[in-house]
């Protein structure tokens, strides 16, 4: 009788162990400091902003040849002798061929008419945009100098840029995710809770020149043949936000 006694004991032992032991663990197990009390994960989204100014050191110019004539042979033989002559002239301020190329090449008819809006005959005129790369800023004025004064007698725009962006690109998302996350933590301490893991990241890139060049810029027109044209290359801005979503808990 006592050894069944004591076997009986030894089971209600063991599982008043168990019991305790689940009790302890169980604080531990419902702990979910990111998980509000209704299940949804408790989130801080903030934006940084990472800019990058750099000075352009290349330039994109558009420039066209406008020709008419009786008859379109005569049109369009006009307008490649002054196209060649465009690109002479520019090949000789040390511009590559290959960073010369036509953009655009278009022929058209043109009706002539008198004085009562008669109908009295028939052109056509040729337009012809030269799409030139400029690697070497210093010497931008001249080059569009050389062209103008080569035949070039539209001017359609200028625009900078860098050659390498990448390396800026890079940079500015790099400056703009420490900023995102800075303003996480300042939110984070300000709110009185503990920031946890990225939950999602996003990040888009940009950028623009400032300020635009005065010249070209939206139009055509002749510039002045007594003096280099005035060109103002501004500053190449690269800018990246990133929108990064954050974890929160207790502190």
């Amino acid at each position: 009788m006592k050894t069944k006694k004591i076997n009986l004991i030894i089971p209600l032992l063991l599982v008043g162990v168990l019991t305790l032991g689940a009790c302890q663990a169980l604080p531990q197990t419902n702990a979910q400091p990111s998980v509000s009390s209704s299940g949804t994960l408790r989130t801080i989204a903030v934006t940084g902003v990472g800019e990058i100014v750099l000075v352009p050191d290349i330039a994109y110019i558009n420039v066209g040849v406008h020709t008419e004539a009786d008859d379109v042979t005569s049109a369009v033989n006009a307008n490649n002798a002054q196209a060649q002559d465009i690109t002479s002239a520019i090949v000789s301020m040390g511009v590559e061929e290959k960073d010369i190329q036509t953009s655009n090449f278009n022929v058209y008819s043109m009706n002539r008419y008198d004085n009562m809006s008669n109908v009295v005959g028939v052109s056509f005129a040729v337009d012809n945009t030269l799409y030139i790369i400029v690697r070497d800023l210093s010497k931008l004025s001249e080059v569009l100098d050389a062209a103008l004064s080569a035949g070039a007698n539209q001017v359609y725009g200028i625009s900078f840029d860098i050659n390498d962006r990448s390396g800026a690109i890079a940079q500015a998302r790099d400056l703009a995710i420490k900023d995102a996350e800075a303003r996480a933590l300042s939110v984070a301490g300000t709110a009185g809770v503990s920031l946890g893991k990225i939950q999602s990241i996003s990040v888009v890139n940009n950028s623009y020149v400032q300020p635009m060049s005065g010249y070209g810029m939206g139009g055509g027109g002749m510039a002045s043949q007594d003096s280099t044209v005035p060109i103002s290359a501004g500053q190449i801005v690269v800018t990246a936000n990133a929108d990064l979503v954050y974890e929160f808990g207790d502190k």
